[in-house]
């Protein structure tokens, strides 16, 4: 177990670190200079479920990618931390790891206890309880994204029935309100699927209840159907045959391609994060990252040359919008000041500003 977790923390610290936004710095005019400044948040929250299984894989997916991007001091909760997760939190160097869960846990992150510190960010899945609290919560507090049951949609024309039964009753044991959903052109395909997931629930009776509620195959008119309706759905986790269609769905959390390429390898130990959006969210934006735990901003520069050469366009575009204040705050930097009023004299400031 502990060499799993290594290997599996070695492949997130990779894929992290290339993710951190980079800061840089462009001259955009002479005399006007921008700055993308790049710094980490101060403090994160990571919660880790605790409930039907044990989640090792959750911290390190949580924790690395923070620790990654810079932040000094990574908070972890969990209600039922089991030895693995306790490896884990040592592996990934977490501060403190709380006994907590549910959605006290969520508050006692955004709003600070006695013993457990206020966070910049929360973020980590959980149940429909967990995802509730955080919704609440996030006016206050930052959080990741609304992560709730898991889903999976496999796209495909050709593959193995078997294979990708496998990854559909996979997802299914997660959770009972796990949706996994096969899309085909091709209805001898979606059969032979369906006969291998019934086999296949027999040897993992765990999936049985969200197979029951929520596994369905669509047999579409063409691929390229089966393509809009992947996209329609936004999933958490997309299968495809090939690199080619894989290319065309554009709106999933992440997206597996081949025959081997299991999903259930991401969810532990590709490096790529298994923090994922449900529910639709991955229509906006993908899995959790390292550019998730910085602060991006920008710091502007100006010299007396930069702001005259700037000046007519502000003060042009500020007196169209009807914001004479705004053209002022320029105008009176640079142009002389009206007949009969006298400027302010210059204090000897540095040239390049403020």
């Amino acid at each position: 177990m502990r060499a799993a977790i290594r290997t599996a923390a070695r492949h997130i610290r990779r894929v992290s670190a290339k993710q951190v936004p980079r800061g840089w710095r462009e001259t955009v005019a002479p005399g006007v200079v921008i700055e993308q400044r790049v710094t980490p948040l101060d403090r994160v929250g990571c919660y880790v479920p605790g409930g039907r299984h044990p989640l090792p894989s959750s911290l390190l997916m949580t924790a690395l990618p923070a620790r990654a991007a810079g932040v000094p001091e990574v908070i972890a909760t969990c209600p039922n931390p089991a030895p693995a997760v306790l490896a884990a939190a040592v592996e990934a160097k977490v501060s403190r790891l709380f006994r907590i869960g549910g959605a006290h846990a969520i508050a006692a992150f955004a709003y600070g206890t006695a013993t457990i510190p206020r966070v910049d960010r929360i973020v980590g899945p959980g149940n429909a309880y967990v995802a509730a609290a955080k919704a609440q919560v996030a006016r206050d507090c930052p959080i990741d994204f609304y992560a709730g049951p898991t889903e999976i949609v496999v796209v495909s024309s050709d593959g193995n029935p078997e294979w990708i039964a496998a990854d559909l009753v996979a997802q299914a044991e997660h959770d009972p309100d796990a949706r996994a959903i096969l899309l085909t052109p091709e209805r001898s395909l979606a059969r032979a699927v369906a006969a291998a997931v019934a086999a296949q629930i027999e040897e993992h009776p765990g999936a049985a209840p969200s197979i029951a509620a929520h596994g369905v195959a669509v047999v579409t008119p063409t691929l390229d159907e089966a393509v809009d309706l992947a996209n329609a759905i936004a999933p958490e986790h997309a299968v495809t045959d090939t690199l080619a269609v894989a290319r065309r769905v554009v709106r999933a959390g992440t997206v597996f391609v081949g025959p081997f390429g299991a999903q259930a390898a991401g969810d532990y130990a590709t490096g790529s994060n298994h923090v994922l959006p449900t529910d639709g969210v991955a229509q906006v934006r993908g899995g959790l990252s390292a550019a998730d735990f910085v602060r991006v901003n920008s710091v502007q520069r100006l010299t007396r040359q930069g702001l005259r050469g700037l000046a007519p366009s502000v003060i042009s575009l500020a007196n169209a919008e009807g914001l004479h204040a705004h053209a002022a705050s320029v105008a009176r930097r640079v142009l002389p000041p009206p007949r009969g009023r006298r400027s302010r004299p210059e204090t000897g400031g540095r040239e390049e500003g403020g």
